[in-house]
């Protein structure tokens, strides 16, 4: 077994995280914002109203900071992968890489090219080659997003790869089956359509703001009654995006499920927990009652989980330990067979290098035998397999809670905003103002459930996290790291220095 510096690990995996939770930040606000704009655009190309240019302008102004700034921070986020994740890049370049270059190479290009027409381009263009390409910036934007989650879709779940033991690397077999993992599938369709629902929920805020202070009513009003109808739809798309993406995860990530449910003994007929308390003493194994206090809501598990009322849910338990009446292997016996695919694969190569053919042979079929959990043999208890439950069980809740209040502030905004009462509602526009800041937690919640989550895995149930890092001293990552965390702080400081000083200044010709 190779020798792992944990304190290396936990500082490289705190920079990342951080790294991640600041890019997630923009990266959600781009989605949305830019077929805002495209709306917008779309609406002044038809009226030839030149409110709607203004506003337009207006919004776009504060995209393109947005956008900066999520460049800067991606850029970062992926150079992290060789400096201290190089094992994990040695270990799946090959198929990780893939989605990532084509992201780069086609996705990221498409939004460059036509970037600087969308700025830069108004009255040197015609309107309607303007329009495209506020379009296209839209589509470029969104399909970054989809290459991107394709990687981490991978992660999650991992197909259409094979390993292989000579350079001990998995190696990419399929990639229509990378590109379609339904997982990955999932995880783009509710990240995109929660991404939109963050755009609207930013012009919703803003627009709020100016109605409070008086300012830009018309200008406020007519964004509002676009927002409201894009993110209602997009809110009520989210919901049914967030079932799908959970029976996945009940599908391919059952560790991950019984976590955020906070589930340690299997049930049939499982009750989803809709509020409730953990108790923070509970361990794997014990009889601890898992909650001090909660609220269910009976079968509902059962049935997100596998679409039948009377399936069986396992819990962090069964999963841990085993249960041979549900025929559910236990990480315990799943360490036993990946140490064994360890010695095997070692054994290989150690033949392979005296040129013994037949011994090379031998241990690579009993390596074949057990390599489906070689990832488990690098875990020292079956209890490491548990993520730390009461991270992504709150997270969790944090966005089913908020995911479920935004469709009714946007139905109540849409409907008021039909009427032309937005103004005379004056309970309402608070609730807007903050709503930016409460779509800014459901996403990053969103994020923390689907990290946090999947460990202690790198590679779901193939490559554990602590076994991805480079190696390095764990001073010079914590160097880094809050070096990272100034500068973050900083780039975060400046977006939201210049938003607020556009904002402050306001659409063009004093709407």
């Amino acid at each position: 077994m190779m020798d792992i510096d944990l304190s290396m690990v936990s500082w490289a995996r705190a920079q990342f995280a951080l790294t991640a939770m600041y890019h997630w930040i923009f990266v959600p606000l781009t989605l949305g914002l830019s077929f805002l704009c495209a709306f917008f655009e779309s609406i002044y190309v038809r009226t030839g109203n030149k409110e709607w240019r203004s506003i337009t302008k207006f919004w776009m102004t504060l995209f393109g900071i947005n956008f900066a700034i999520g460049v800067a921070t991606g850029i970062i986020l992926e150079f992290q992968f060789g400096t201290n994740w190089s094992n994990y890049s040695w270990i799946v370049g090959d198929i990780f890489g893939a989605p990532l270059a084509i992201e780069g190479i086609f996705a990221f290009f498409l939004e460059a090219t036509f970037f600087a027409v969308m700025f830069f381009g108004w009255d040197r263009v015609s309107k309607r080659f303007h329009l495209f390409s506020t379009w296209m910036v839209a589509v470029g934007s969104n399909l970054s997003a989809v290459w991107i989650l394709v990687a981490n879709g991978w992660m999650q779940n991992p197909v259409g790869m094979i390993f292989n033991p000579e350079t001990a690397r998995f190696e990419m077999d399929s990639f229509a089956a990378v590109v379609f993992n339904p997982v990955a599938v999932s995880k783009f369709v509710h990240t995109s359509s929660s991404g939109f629902l963050m755009g609207s929920l930013f012009v919703l805020s803003i627009s709020c703001w100016y109605l409070i202070r008086g300012r830009h009513i018309q200008m406020a009003k007519k964004s509002i009654i676009v927002a409201s109808v894009f993110g209602f739809l997009s809110a009520s798309y989210v919901v049914f995006t967030g079932d799908e993406s959970a029976y996945e995860v009940a599908q391919k990530q059952p560790m991950k499920l019984a976590a955020i449910e906070g589930l340690y003994k299997g049930e049939t007929r499982a009750a989803i927990v809709a509020a409730g308390i953990l108790n923070p003493d509970k361990k794997p194994g014990d009889n601890q009652d898992p909650f001090l206090v909660k609220l269910e809501i009976p079968y509902l598990l059962s049935l997100l989980a596998n679409r039948s009322l009377n399936s069986f849910v396992p819990g962090i338990d069964d999963l841990v330990y085993g249960n041979e009446e549900q025929k559910i292997e236990g990480a315990a016996s799943k360490m036993a067979k990946g140490k064994l695919a360890i010695n095997d694969l070692a054994a290989f190569k150690q033949a392979r290098k005296e040129n013994n053919d037949q011994q090379a042979q031998i241990s690579l079929a009993a390596f074949r035998k057990n390599q489906a959990h070689m990832g488990y043999g690098y875990l020292n208890t079956p209890e490491e397999a548990v993520p730390p439950v009461a991270i992504p069980y709150y997270a969790f809740h944090i966005m089913v809670t908020l995911g479920t209040l935004f469709p009714l502030i946007f139905a109540l905004f849409l409907f008021y905003g039909l009427k032309d009462a937005i103004t005379q509602k004056k309970w309402l526009l608070p609730i807007g103002l903050i709503s930016g800041f409460l779509g800014l937690m459901a996403q990053q919640s969103g994020w923390v459930v689907a990290e946090v989550g999947r460990q202690p895995w790198a590679i779901n149930g193939l490559l554990p996290v602590k076994v991805s890092t480079t190696n390095l001293a764990a001073a010079n990552v914590q160097i880094t790291f809050f070096m990272f965390l100034g500068l973050f702080t900083i780039l975060l400081a400046a977006e939201i220095s210049i938003m607020l000083k556009q904002i402050s200044i306001g659409p063009e010709e004093g709407l």
